[in-house]
């Protein structure tokens, strides 16, 4: 049964041999205890409505995948015991069960105003993505190290004041976001994720960055921006897959020379910081220079010899006089902002 965003306010009869239903994107305030009965049901999708409570689903043994995002559920009955999938993002639900199936694969807690989680979560060894993110979680224990499955991580926008180092033990390759909290430093631990695609950093305490973070050569995009930075690691240079880095109202003075080994980098976002000098050479195949309200009152000529830079912007330092380098970057069709 498929009606989504069909101005449903009240739930339809559904037939006993039911497989899928969703009805996501509705106005249903409510799922009669008939939908409990429904034991060939593998997949439920309820997304988007006006959703209180539920009965207990705990006896739907067919039922892989639960999706529940952006309802009014203010409590979470017992899972279904084979449940893989179960997305509760935006809720109001104050507590997780304490007991969480072991075949959980894909869990989404997030923006629900939760303090803290059940201790099982950190047994669910075939979890795969981790979405606890807009919370009020205050600590995560080491305990972490135990997802061994775990691909994708999402703790942004918590309370959380340390990062375990347990967290290098997880195999992620698709992201982990720790913006948003209350981080004064990373721990070295956070170079052995070798294989992690995207790192996000921002909005937290940062004033240094370890120099294992030169280990983490999956890179494709680090975010950092809004932090105490004052330097970089020299190390930063191994990052060989890195296209774009986001440094962006931190409090740097100054770029290591390594930076110019960051071969695949095409977006350097540096605006907001303290530069009154750029080093001598660049990332070689930089598309976007982001310079804008640092010190600059000059710059290397070895800016011209990026060929690929589509757009520098300089606005809102005060260079002095009109450098040759621009009017040659000008010259090639390069977008120059100042």
């Amino acid at each position: 049964m498929r009606a989504p965003g069909g101005g449903l306010t009240a739930f339809p009869d559904v037939p006993a041999g039911t497989r899928l239903i969703d009805l996501a994107w509705n106005d249903l305030a409510e799922v009669p205890a008939r939908v409990a009965g429904l034991t060939a049901l593998e997949e439920l999708r309820l997304d988007g409505n006006r959703l209180r409570s539920l009965p207990d689903l705990s006896g739907l043994t067919a039922l892989r995948a639960l999706h529940l995002d952006g309802n009014a559920l203010t409590s979470f009955p017992s899972c279904p015991p084979q449940l893989e999938t179960l997305f509760l993002y935006g809720n109001r639900v104050a507590a997780l069960p304490d007991r969480l199936p072991a075949t959980l694969r894909h869990l989404a807690a997030g923006a629900n105003g939760l303090t803290g989680v059940p201790a099982s979560l950190w047994r669910l060894t075939g979890l795969e993505s981790l979405n606890l993110a807009e919370n009020a979680l205050t600590e995560i224990p080491a305990a972490v190290g135990g997802l061994t499955r775990l691909r994708m991580l999402d703790l942004g926008h918590n309370r959380l004041t340390g990062i375990p180092p347990e967290l290098g033990d997880l195999p992620l390759t698709d992201y982990l976001y720790l913006s948003d909290n209350a981080f004064t430093r990373v721990p070295d631990a956070i170079g052995r994720l070798d294989r992690l695609a995207y790192l996000n950093l921002t909005h937290n305490r940062l004033e240094r960055l370890p120099a294992a973070l030169g280990a983490m050569s999956g890179l494709v995009e680090l975010r950092l921006y809004d932090n105490r930075l004052e330097e970089l690691p020299e190390t930063i240079g191994g990052l060989a897959r890195l296209r774009e880095l986001h440094l962006q109202r931190n409090r740097l003075t100054r770029l290591p020379d390594s930076i110019a080994g960051l071969g695949e980098l095409r977006v350097l976002d540096l605006r907001g910081n303290l530069l009154r000098a750029l080093p001598d050479a660049l990332p070689p195949r930089l598309t976007h220079l982001d310079l804008r309200q640092n010190r600059l009152r000059e710059l290397p000529e070895s800016l011209a010899d990026l060929p690929e830079l589509e757009k520098l912007d300089l606005r809102w330092n005060k260079l002095d006089g009109d450098p040759e380098v621009l009017g040659r970057l000008r010259a090639r069709g390069c977008v120059v902002l100042r």
